[in-house]
């Protein structure tokens, strides 16, 4: 019988990364190794307010990218100023966990970051003190999945990737080895800040 589908991280994961960390780390249980736990996509449509059909268009967008059907979020409570009453559909959301997850990360990493006008690498201060890591995105168009013509305005969105690290190094350094583009530290930089 033939192997089982296994996504390209989840695979890199299991045959570098683990071996990788435990020898910087010292891990002595396999089950203290970190790894990504979720994905969670976040669409704000600010424009909702005063146009229902933009949630639906965002929230189609978000499930040709992230490959699962989105949950409409609603507002908390009414803001007067921003025409907003409590229970407006605002945005979409979609948490992705396994397989698909692996998959998303694959498809983030590889295509959609360096399709990114003028990238630099990512942030590597967006940690959050407990080794989860958030990112935006002022382009949905960076995924191969949309259709430059068929939108109908051009979206941000927030990447949150919630790891089991204990730290932000660790993290980080799980995030590195999956091959997030973090610009590369070096003493020169740290000398100059210093002085």
């Amino acid at each position: 019988m033939a192997d089982a589908y296994k996504p390209r991280m989840k695979a890199i994961y299991e045959d570098r990364i683990v071996a990788a960390m435990t020898e910087k780390f010292g891990y002595k249980n396999v089950n203290e190794i970190p790894r990504i736990e979720k994905i969670v996509l976040n669409m704000g449509v600010g424009e909702a307010t005063q146009d229902k059909k933009r949630v639906d268009q965002a929230a189609s967008e978000m499930e040709l990218i992230a490959g699962q059907k989105p949950v409409i979020t609603k507002a908390k409570k009414s803001i007067a100023q921003f025409k907003l009453r409590e229970g407006m559909p605002i945005g979409v959301k979609v948490t992705l966990r396994r397989e698909r997850m692996y998959e998303f990360l694959d498809r983030f990493i590889t295509i959609a970051l360096p399709r990114v006008r003028d990238f630099r690498g990512l942030n590597p201060k967006s940690f959050d003190g407990r080794g989860n890591y958030a990112c935006g995105i002022k382009e949905q168009i960076v995924f191969p999945e949309i259709n430059y013509d068929r939108i109908d305005k051009v979206r941000g969105m927030d990447v949150i990737v919630t790891t089991t690290a204990k730290s932000d190094d660790e993290a980080r350094e799980l995030l590195r080895l999956f091959g997030f583009p973090f610009p590369i530290e070096d003493e020169t930089t740290d000398a100059k800040k210093a002085a």
